[in-house]
């Protein structure tokens, strides 16, 4: 199995962003097996966490709409399930998905929106999708090393 300079740091990074999401997925040897697998993963991260921040932006614009129901970005889950699969999988096919959580208490107009979670989902969203971003740039810059652009 060929290594890259560093390329053990890139998924040690992805693994601790994971498994802070409470996931204890063991993706070391798919992540060292393939760099498109790694660029892949963590653009399938970039484009999850793009479309929770929207989804987020969304629930806070619906603060004070009687009856709307909170949504959420299922994206952690799904890898899970890809990454323990026996079989063959895409991960470029990887995609999240928006989804209405169940149980939530409801406020007196019959909204789920709580601003203080939403705040919180934030900014854990931004820090998240920076790390993706930075990962994504280590990666490129791997790239361009080992053919010598740089």
């Amino acid at each position: 199995m060929l290594k890259m300079a560093g390329q053990g740091h890139l998924a040690r990074l992805l693994l601790f962003l994971l498994s802070r999401q409470g996931l204890c997925i063991n993706i070391w040897e798919l992540l060292m097996s393939k760099t498109e697998s790694i660029v892949d993963l963590i653009d399938a991260g970039v484009k999850a966490e793009t479309l929770r921040q929207k989804a987020i932006a969304n629930n806070i614009a619906n603060l004070e709409t009687p009856g709307y129901r909170r949504v959420d970005v299922k994206f952690e889950e799904l890898l899970a399930r890809c990454l323990r699969s026996s079989g063959e999988f895409d991960l470029s096919e990887i995609e999240a998905q928006i989804y209405r959580p169940k149980q939530t208490p409801l406020n007196s107009n019959g909204n789920d929106v709580n601003l203080e979670a939403e705040i919180g989902q934030m900014i854990k969203n931004t820090l998240r999708h920076k790390t993706y971003i930075r990962l994504l740039s280590k990666k490129y810059n791997q790239i361009e090393l080992a053919i010598g652009v740089k």
